[in-house]
């Protein structure tokens, strides 16, 4: 054989021991089962995050529709710039913010109207509350050595469910918050390649995650 010919031979041979190994691995979920793990420590790491810098965060997950065999999914996480965002429903709380109570606005000197014509109005001073809620409760990116940005192979989907869901969200954007104070909300990832699937369950006050190599159902709540 020339070599030419040698060279063309094992070029095949690589590239059938490729198609193997793939294969092998898509049908053990080898690459859903090591983003499970990689997964868990992420949230572990972003609920002390969380618990020790008095911010709230939250991990990012862009979930691509199904039939898209191109897209993948990605996480990353964010943070707060504050706790101002600690309420589970956090729509509400900027809503209290953004409004406060009559009683505690007598009581206040902040929102009393001076006599001078520059004294700020209780509207403006409504507004600036508004204004400082909001600035506080922005999300911008974070990382660090144990919470990074990452995306999955395109075969690995992913499926999120919190406490504030019936089913679990499949395609578009999901969101796992981690609070201040030590908690987070309860909830389930699943981690898909083929027919092999992970789930994770978090624990809403200690943060653990337990990775179970089977597909849980979405807790009735």
């Amino acid at each position: 054989m020339t070599l030419i010919e040698i060279s063309v031979a094992l070029t095949i041979v690589v590239l059938l021991f490729a198609a193997v190994v793939m294969g092998v691995g898509a049908l053990t979920g080898a690459k859903a089962k090591e983003a499970s793990t990689e997964l868990a420590g992420t949230i572990r790491a972003l609920y002390d995050t969380a618990a020790l810098s008095g911010r709230t965060c939250r991990l990012v997950f862009n979930l691509p529709a199904p039939k898209d065999d191109e897209a993948a999914v990605t996480w990353r996480a964010e943070c707060a710039k504050s706790g101002a965002t600690a309420m589970l429903k956090r729509d509400d709380e900027l809503k209290a913010a953004r409004e406060p109570r009559k009683d505690k606005i007598a009581d206040d000197p902040r929102f009393r109207r001076l006599d001078s014509d520059d004294a700020p109005t209780l509207q403006q001073l409504q507004e600036q509350e508004k204004n400082r809620v909001d600035e506080a409760a922005k999300f911008s990116d974070f990382s660090n050595e144990d919470v990074v940005e990452r995306t999955l192979p395109a075969n690995v989907r992913v499926e999120v469910w919190t406490s504030k869901q019936r089913l679990a969200a499949k395609t578009g954007v999901a969101y796992l918050y981690f609070f201040p104070q030590g908690y987070t909300e309860r909830a389930q990832v699943w981690v898909r390649q083929g027919d092999n699937a992970w789930t994770l369950t978090i624990s809403p006050l200690t943060g653990k995650t337990k990775i179970h190599s089977e597909d849980l159902e979405v807790p009735r709540t």
